[in-house]
């Protein structure tokens, strides 16, 4: 995976078309309650990693029964992080810092800038801006119309965290041990949190906004006050982790390099329930996804499992031909996920049963971003796909 893996380890040894949603009917366990909208992102965006701020990776939005490549826009390098989608515009950087914005209907490029480091978590958009995390320590804002930058914060070394914006802050992590919260317009620092490893996951809000939830390359995860900065709870993992927390109700859902996933209550850190995959030697670098019924994992043992969400026990595994670091999405009652043998599967999340790929090529480390009707990810050679229903052309 580059040099987000590489920096990881050495810390711990087609053209125009006419363009709609479309309105096929979802899955059996689609039309189970995913959630209300606190959990669930919006059928027309995907605005931040994970897709809303409790990082649950579900998508109300509608995709067909059998995608078509709808797009594919080449970059000069890798996409490792997923892309962001707002008002029918796709925001996606690659590993050296190109950062896109691309027509979500056509493909075809706005804009594209050169950053000073590259980018290896997903971009963050509100209103009128883009926040961004580069991996030479920088936090970034910039003009999402233009792609001009408007203000950059140094931090102490790289970061990997994807931003997340509550209430005109902005909080993202870096390998200086800490998390940050800044000024979302100007960018100037409001709070600091220093804790002792780094801050390699996205920070996860719960459903009020009050605490910002971090699993650390400490072994631990933490509850942090998001107005004050200060400490709320913390409790000690079996390892460290790279995934983002994702919350749903009062519970908090992590993956971790113990080749675990566990449940703990969101108010106190203490354990609901634990899972082990098959071996303990292939850890879960990906973040879950959560709905209201289940939970899915994917690890480096090829494995994607899904979870009953309230006792953890396992419903069904499906295997893939690659090791999955994407982080899986739910979106239309299946689960979309792509692995490193470079195949991008599409799920039933009832039965696990497969039921679409798309054959890359090369690896896809990316997870997906889903809106109005289409999914968009990238790959280890530059390429960026999306998926869709074909519209006809205009006459």
């Amino acid at each position: 995976m580059g040099l987000r893996v590489a920096i990881f380890a050495l810390a711990f040894t087609v053209g125009a078309v006419a363009f709609r949603a479309p309105s096929t009917a979802s899955a059996e366990e689609g039309r189970q309650r995913l959630g209300d909208a606190k959990w669930v992102t919006g059928a027309d965006s995907w605005p931040m990693s994970r897709g809303n701020p409790r990082r649950t990776g579900v998508s109300a939005s509608k995709l067909p029964e059998k995608p078509v490549r709808v797009w594919r826009f080449q970059g000069p390098k890798a996409f490792e992080a997923e892309a962001a989608i707002s008002d029918g515009v796709v925001y996606a950087g690659t590993v050296a810092g190109h950062l896109y914005a691309i027509d979500l209907a056509s493909g075809q490029s706005k804009w594209e800038t050169t950053l000073t480091g590259g980018l290896n978590a997903g971009p963050c958009v509100h209103e009128g801006r883009l926040y961004v995390a580069q991996d030479d320590g920088f936090v970034a804002s910039l003009d999402r119309e233009t792609g001009k930058t408007i203000w950059s914060f140094e931090t102490g070394s790289e970061t990997f965290s994807a931003p997340v914006w509550h209430e005109g802050r902005v909080l993202a992590g870096s390998y200086d041990q800490s998390l940050y919260c800044l000024d979302a317009t100007s960018g100037t620092l409001v709070w600091k949190y220093e804790t002792n490893g780094p801050v390699h996951c996205a920070p996860t809000l719960d459903g009020e906004g009050r605490r910002a939830y971090i699993a650390g390359c400490d072994h631990m995860l933490r509850a942090i006050d998001a107005t004050s900065g200060t400490l709320v709870w913390e409790r000690e993992m079996e390892s460290f982790s790279a995934a983002n927390p994702a919350v749903f109700g009062d519970a908090l859902y992590v993956c971790h390099f113990g080749a675990k996933v566990f449940a703990a209550n969101a108010q106190d850190g203490k354990p609901i329930w634990e899972f082990a995959s098959k071996s303990s030697e292939y850890p879960f670098y990906a973040s879950c996804a959560v709905t209201a019924k289940r939970v899915v994992a994917a690890g480096r043992d090829k494995n994607v499992y899904c979870l009953d969400r309230e006792s953890g026990k396992q419903i069904w595994e499906f295997t893939a031909k690659g090791e999955v670091d994407a982080s899986p999405v739910v979106a239309d009652g299946r689960v979309w996920v792509g692995s490193k043998g470079g195949i991008f599967y599409a799920l039933d999340l009832a039965t696990g049963g497969q039921t679409w790929q798309y054959a890359a090529g090369p690896p896809i480390t990316a997870s997906a971003a889903v809106a109005s009707g289409r999914l968009v990810v990238g790959d280890a050679s530059g390429a960026l796909y999306c998926f869709g229903r074909q519209e006809k052309r205009k006459e």
